[in-house]
């Protein structure tokens, strides 16, 4: 792969470069990165083995692809340079919220601009990213895409604007799934199970029903009927959860997320 420079060198960064370093797809000095004043770059440099550039010029330099994985508030005050130095080169931004327009005025001179949205279990290799690019892609740089953001997990293409439907469920829904295994995990505590017994059976049951999902292909709701006899247990708790809404609940709280992510692409 071409040399790869980052601007940003954050959790995401960071977990970009460890995928790509461990899969093969990149090596050390294939990769560059540049920080801001916290050091994340010398760490990252340090922990990994790429270069931690001093400067745009340096980190740009004989790069192909520029990933921006600052923070979405910093696009605004880039050096002005950026627009001359990306040149010919391929972009792909991580920022939340920053549209495809709003990319390419930053880098009017790019050959293309993908804007994608991953999520934290990227960090472990085990997220999901879906991107959308302003112009359609040539092969080798949709090749160059799948390899950068795969390092993160699964990878999808819709149109951009679905990117904010896409934050809404998958780039939040980790925090929706947090909070509902905190939830299961107080209900075994009230139900009587010591605080660590209670942690440990809600984490185990959310990540094994998330592997028996992902395994059969069945709908979830296919797999629910499995484990729901006619009035026993799992049916007296599913008869409450439907009761108390749960369902439209969560429905509402992806577009909640959904209309804020709108929100914040106009600021």
């Amino acid at each position: 792969m071409n040399k790869i420079a980052f601007l940003g060198a954050g959790r995401m960064a960071g977990a970009m470069v460890g995928g790509l370093l461990a899969n093969g797809a990149a090596k050390p000095g294939d990769l560059a990165c540049i920080g801001g004043d916290d050091n994340t770059a010398g760490e990252l440099a340090q922990r990994t083995g790429i270069t931690a550039a001093a400067n745009l010029d340096a980190l740009l330099q004989g790069a192909d692809i520029l990933i921006l994985a600052c923070k979405p508030q910093q696009l605004a005050g880039l050096d002005r340079s950026l627009a001359e130095l990306t040149t010919g080169k391929l972009i792909l931004s991580i920022l939340a919220g920053k549209r495809l327009n709003r990319l390419a005025q930053t880098c009017p001179r790019a050959r293309n601009v993908v804007r994608a949205m991953p999520n934290t279990p990227g960090q472990i290799g085990a997220g999901i990213t879906a991107w959308s690019s302003l112009h359609p892609l040539a092969a080798a740089d949709r090749a160059a895409i799948d390899t950068v953001l795969g390092s993160l997990g699964k990878v999808i293409t819709v149109p951009e604007p679905d990117l904010d439907a896409v934050t809404g469920l998958s780039g939040s829904g980790p925090a929706f799934v947090f909070e509902f295994v905190a939830a299961l995990r107080e209900g075994g505590i009230a139900a009587g199970l010591s605080r660590e017994a209670a942690a440990l059976l809600a984490q185990e049951t959310v990540l094994g029903a998330a592997k028996l999902l992902a395994e059969s292909k069945a709908e979830p709701e296919a797999l629910r009927d499995q484990v729901t006899s006619p009035n026993g247990t799992t049916f007296a708790g599913l008869k409450k959860m439907e009761a108390g809404g749960f369902r439209a609940l969560l429905k509402d709280t992806v577009v909640t997320a959904k209309v804020r992510s709108e929100e914040l692409s106009r600021d």
